[in-house]
């Protein structure tokens, strides 16, 4: 609901200058949350979702879309990448049930190793690299490091071997200047995100125009619907920058709320993952909860500065009927298999 709210704020004017005679993101929203409603109680009350085999061959399908989003007339380019596939009126991004499937996958994986056989399994990371790999031709460097970090936190919960995330963290850093050599773009928004006055209407727009949302907001910000920025200042102020727009409005306290919602959230799935009978639910809830969590906090801090602009959603807040069908897939499974606890 809060997502509802802002985005009708955040939303409305932006809607009417670029959107002319079409139907207002809030509406939009609006049926993306009823059939997202929809999925969720499908989901919720199937225990099909709570099979390795079923997982095994979702992950499958989400390589193959990710496979069919790169053909040319199939996948369709959006801000400089070929993420989405068109289904008439409405879009799907592969990426994001690929991180799903991923996860999933590799928690039932690792719930077959024992105890005495923590150590690195090359099957492991090829289940990790193979979606990666396809997502970063789209290119999507934020999807690929949700999915990483998250899977990153599932080996560690499983106890790999703590001496071995050197190595990852060595792989990481080399990785990320491989990535930044063979796309400059990414350079000027490391340095962007150094210092984004240097280019102030350049590289870093978005990350000052955020900051003039957020700092004269105060403890209290300027009121509901009082946003100075979302008239086309900040760009597309309903997706990822919609926190902005969220403290310019109810400042620092409104935001802090949202924080313990996100908070609680993230407390009550642990609570469930601790509640497991199963090593393979306990990962998968641990493993999708730390997803959201994650992804959360990726947007958060780039929206305050404390990381540089990576194009990742704020979950369950910001506009896009993907990744709000999405999370609340994230959601069901999380309830499906909590619900296979209660009855045993």
């Amino acid at each position: 609901m809060v997502g509802i709210i802002f985005i009708y704020s955040a939303g409305t004017y932006w809607s009417s200058i670029h959107y002319e005679g079409q139907l207002p993101f809030y509406i939009k929203q609006l049926v993306y949350l009823v059939l997202a409603i929809a999925v969720f109680m499908f989901v919720a009350n199937m225990p099909l979702f709570t099979l390795e085999k079923t997982w095994i061959t979702l992950y499958v399908f989400s390589l193959l879309l990710l496979v069919l989003v790169l053909v040319p007339g199939i996948g369709l380019v959006r801000n400089g990448s070929q993420s989405w596939i068109g289904l008439g009126p409405l879009t799907i991004q592969p990426a994001e049930l690929a991180k799903i499937t991923t996860l999933m996958y590799l928690s039932f994986l690792l719930s077959k190793v024992r105890n005495d056989e923590r150590v690195v399994q090359i099957k492991h990371f090829v289940i990790i690299l193979l979606p990666c790999a396809l997502i970063m031709l789209q290119p999507d460097f934020g999807s690929v490091f949700i999915l990483v970090v998250s899977a990153f936190i599932l080996l560690f919960i499983a106890k790999y071997p703590i001496k071995l995330y050197v190595g990852f963290i060595v792989l990481g850093v080399v990785g990320l200047v491989a990535l930044i050599a063979s796309a400059p773009y990414r350079l000027k928004r490391i340095e962007a995100f150094i210092n984004p006055w240097a280019d102030a209407l350049g590289s870093g727009f978005q990350a000052v125009q955020s900051l003039l949302a957020i700092g004269p907001a105060g403890l209290l910000g300027h009121g509901f619907q009082e946003s100075r920025q979302k008239f086309l200042y900040l760009p597309e102020p309903q997706n990822d920058f919609i926190f902005s727009i969220i403290l310019e409005e109810i400042g620092f306290l409104g935001g802090c709320v949202v924080l313990v919602l996100f908070g609680l959230f993230i407390y009550s799935g642990c609570g469930l993952a601790i509640q497991s009978l199963k090593s393979s639910d306990f990962y998968a809830i641990s493993a999708l909860v730390g997803m959201v969590g994650f992804q959360a906090a990726l947007n958060i801090g780039v929206v305050i500065g404390l990381i540089p602009v990576t194009g990742v959603t704020l979950p369950f807040i910001s506009y896009g009927g993907t990744s709000l069908m999405i999370i609340w897939f994230v959601v069901a499974i999380v309830v499906s298999i909590s619900n296979r606890t209660e009855n045993v």
